[in-house]
């Protein structure tokens, strides 16, 4: 079960409990609707790692129902990153954050195939920019 695709999987997933333990977080503050971006890139990112370890973790497994368990994952760990943040000074549990973090994973386990078929593409054509 273990594998090296579970190492940026964890790192990813620590850098997101890290930044939510700063009252205020490291970096430019931003404005509200970029946070709102970095929420859904944050867990489109974790998603995207989840889905990329727990196919090779779990071969046997039905893409489908993998697919849906990866994305609880990501939820309930958005869910308890949340909480987290409501025990840190000057920071609040928000349901908004929670459901753009539940829409980010979504993205990143549509984007993983995406990416795959692009590739897949690129290579039977023998690299970018060399087509028949």
């Amino acid at each position: 079960m273990f594998s090296i695709r579970l190492v940026p999987l964890l790192l990813w997933a620590g850098l997101i409990a890290a930044l939510s333990s700063f009252s205020t977080p490291p970096g430019p503050q931003q404005q509200e609707w970029t946070a709102y971006l970095a929420h859904g890139g944050e867990y489109a990112v974790l998603a995207f790692l989840a889905s990329h370890w727990a196919g090779r973790a779990f071969p046997r497994a039905r893409p489908g129902v993998l697919i849906i368990l990866v994305w609880l994952g990501c939820v309930l760990y958005g869910a308890s990153d949340e909480l987290h943040q409501s025990f840190v000074a000057g920071r609040d549990a928000s349901y908004l954050d929670w459901l753009l973090d539940a829409l980010g994973a979504g993205l990143g386990l549509i984007a993983r195939p995406a990416l795959r078929a692009i590739a897949s593409a690129t290579r039977a054509s023998g690299g970018p920019g060399r087509g028949p």
